[in-house]
């Protein structure tokens, strides 16, 4: 058996489950040999081998022992020395990205990206608006800064054109400007950005609320059996970077609805805690949404769950909110602050309001002032209703500060990370200077603070590969500006755990999933190499299983 030095502990509950023969009960459904499990217990337990019944974890052990409950139905794998770990989570995906605008993620220069939207202008007619996927990031271009108004002209100077960069920006072309009647005397939104050029004239970027001086033609939503058989598609693509559970940040209830109609239909191979999108200006609006909606807080099972109600506070790379000001150029003499999209007042209300009617809350906070905001107002709430225990969270928090730590620790807060780091740290610098976008998102501080964090990706705002997240922040590399914050670092164990047992902690199901432990659901995911030696980087992803089934062999 293949155990870690001092792991007698562990041992023990390795031995206890495998002391039953086959006659104790029918033979495994499946069983994996001759390879590395990450067990991912509590002490990290390392075997060889790997049983499941019925869905479940049956066993684990050495070849020996898992060879007895080999029936004559037991499918057998041979892993020939490949590693397994418990299937891997996403602590806040909204989608694999793509679609029909133009493809960006794989764009790598300035040129690239103007030639991607000439070619989609030469075959629109006249007239027409170009758009973009918003799955690209300028961080992965060399010149490392957005395209805009100039640059889109070129490209396109007889078609409106809207870049769509994350959640939080559009960049638009001459063409698109006049189209929504956009010029320098435009009311800049409050929570919004409407940018220029050193010149005063509008460079095309629309931050956070200034995106909806935009009204974009609605994309034909197509009928159930088109969103069904897409979001299949999506779940697919996921599958096969190991993505075994996922937490939708944020959602309609029109897709909730969908993914109910998925898993009664025998659809849905995906585990996902959906969290319902909340855009409401006072607790009243909060209540009739509420009333709306007829969901209950987290109705569900083992597949889908309501995980609570998502909320915002400030911007995202360009807009989240700070204590100090951006760095210059950005920070316009030392005056911005960042963008808070929601004032203090009404967002007291709502957060109080959604903790009176069950609700848990999940806010997103990219800069200190911001999680400033969000803590004084789940304190509020916390004065009227029990937060502790309920694992409200913070959602990003790429920049807390010290005296915060205690307030989340009264609070029982959980911060769901993202590796945005990986892909926006030219930016980030540019925005905030070297000192702070090295922090973001400290992991380590988070750890070492007692402070609970799980991991993933914010897709497609960042790329969505789980093996990522895990090179990220144990090398705290970027995609292109070198390593950044290498204080932050955490160890392999740690950044597996963000993943795995500490998602399943964040989602209330840390006694069914998150390690592969007898009695846990069979959720693994067997990859070509071990972690723990080779670059999480450098690893494939052979096989992806929930429940037991097969979702994703390459």
């Amino acid at each position: 058996m293949l155990l870690r030095p001092g792991a007698a502990a562990a041992a023990a509950w390795l031995l206890g489950a495998l002391g039953c023969a086959p006659t104790s009960g029918p033979p495994a459904d499946l069983v994996l040999l001759s390879g590395t499990v990450l067990t991912v217990d509590r002490d990290f337990t390392v075997a060889e081998a790997l049983a499941i019944r019925d869905g479940e974890v049956l066993a684990v052990g050495s070849d020996a022992e898992i060879r007895r409950f080999i029936g004559p139905a037991t499918e057998t794998i041979e892993l020939g020395g490949r590693t397994v770990t418990p299937g891997l989570s996403d602590n806040h995906l909204h989608s694999a990205g793509g679609g029909d605008g133009v493809d960006l993620s794989r764009v790598r220069t300035m040129d690239d990206l103007l030639a991607a939207i000439a070619e989609r202008a030469a075959a629109t007619p006249p007239g027409g608006i170009v758009l973009t996927n918003s799955d690209w990031h300028e961080g992965q271009l060399v010149e490392a800064r957005l395209p805009l108004r100039r640059d889109l002209d070129e490209a396109a100077p007889d078609h409106p054109v809207v870049v769509v960069r994350g959640g939080h920006e559009y960049i638009l072309n001459s063409r698109a400007l006049a189209k929504w009647g956009i010029d320098r005397a435009t009311p800049v939104p409050d929570g919004g950005r409407i940018t220029r050029y050193p010149d005063g004239s509008l460079n095309g970027e629309l931050v956070d609320t200034a995106k909806r001086l935009v009204e974009l033609p609605p994309r034909p939503p197509g009928d159930l059996e088109q969103r069904i058989a897409a979001q299949v598609e999506d779940y697919r693509a996921l599958h096969a970077v190991g993505l075994t559970s996922l937490r939708h940040p944020g959602g309609s209830i029109e897709q909730y609805r969908m993914l109910q109609e998925m898993q009664r239909r025998g659809r849905l191979t995906m585990r996902v805690n959906f969290l319902l999108r909340m855009r409401a200006g006072s607790a009243e609006a909060a209540r009739t949404r509420l009333d709306e909606w007829g969901v209950a807080p987290d109705e569900g099972d083992e597949w889908l769950r309501i995980g609570g109600i998502k909320l915002m506070v400030d911007g995202g790379f360009e807009g989240g909110l700070l204590r100090e000001p951006y760095a210059e150029p950005w920070g316009q003499g030392g005056e911005f602050f960042g963008l808070r999209i929601v004032a203090e007042e009404p967002f007291h209300e709502i957060v109080a309001e959604l903790g009176r009617r069950g609700w848990r809350v999940a806010t997103h906070a990219v800069g200190d002032a911001a999680i400033d905001q969000v803590l004084a107002a789940y304190e509020a709430a916390a004065s009227e209703v029990p937060v502790a225990g309920q694992r409200w969270t913070i959602e990003h928090g790429f920049l807390p500060q010290p005296d915060q730590y205690p307030r989340m620790r009264a609070l029982d807060l959980h911060v769901a990370a993202q590796h945005h780091l990986y892909l926006a740290a030219p930016s980030l610098e540019k925005y905030w200077g070297r000192e702070r976008a090295a922090r973001v998102t400290p992991v380590r501080e988070y750890l070492d603070a007692g402070i609970p964090v799980s991991g993933g990706t914010d897709s497609p705002v960042v790329p969505y590969p789980p093996l990522w997240v895990i090179h990220h922040f144990v090398t705290r590399e970027t995609i292109s500006a070198g390593v950044f914050g290498e204080d932050q670092r955490v160890s392999l164990e740690e950044a597996l755990r963000l993943l795995t047992t500490a998602y399943a902690q964040l989602t209330f199901e840390e006694d069914r999933k998150g390690s592969l432990q007898p009695g846990m659901l069979a959720d693994f995911v067997v990859l070509s190499a071990d972690p723990r030696e080779v670059s999480a980087d450098e690893i494939s992803v052979e096989m992806t299983a929930v429940g037991g089934e097969v979702v994703y062999r390459r």
